[in-house]
């Protein structure tokens, strides 16, 4: 496998781009070497889906796309970015019981700690931004593991 990988996807602001966003990057991770079946696919298509739902919600319409991008820096890190061009940078916000949303972002940042990964905000020259998370990439090992090497 090459040093680095890259992979993205641009798609329309719309709801029924989330599922979109999901399915592509568990084909290309799955492609790279990402069991479908783990824990990690789980954490990882759920935090996309977050991520991305995230940049459908809360831009308000100005941001009529959004990206995903998926790296795999020497087969140890995979970084899933998503950016939108709304300049409003995400917030956690306190979760009342009573509330239907607020919570994404705290699911984010615990899946992406429980998986021993970060989360970081950089801004885009175009006045937007892109939340990434980076999270060791440990397939190489789960396979050594399961054959038995």
């Amino acid at each position: 496998m090459a040093d680095h990988q890259e992979a993205s996807v641009t798609l329309p602001s719309d709801p029924a781009s989330v599922a979109t966003a999901r399915r592509y990057v568990a084909q290309v991770l799955g492609e790279w070497g990402l069991p479908d079946d783990g824990t990690t696919a789980d954490s990882v298509r759920l935090i996309v889906s977050e991520l991305a739902t995230n940049a459908v919600q809360h831009t308000f319409g100005q941001s009529p796309t959004f990206t995903v991008d998926i790296r795999l820096e020497r087969e140890e890190r995979l970084r899933i970015g998503v950016t939108d061009s709304h300049p409003r940078w995400p917030k956690r916000l306190p979760a009342a019981v009573q509330q239907d949303n607020g919570r994404g972002m705290v699911i984010i940042r615990w899946l992406t700690a429980e998986a021993g990964g970060r989360l970081s905000v950089s801004p885009t020259e175009d006045g937007g931004k892109t939340v990434w998370i980076a999270l060791p990439w440990t397939v190489e090992a789960a396979a050594r593991t399961a054959t038995g090497c």
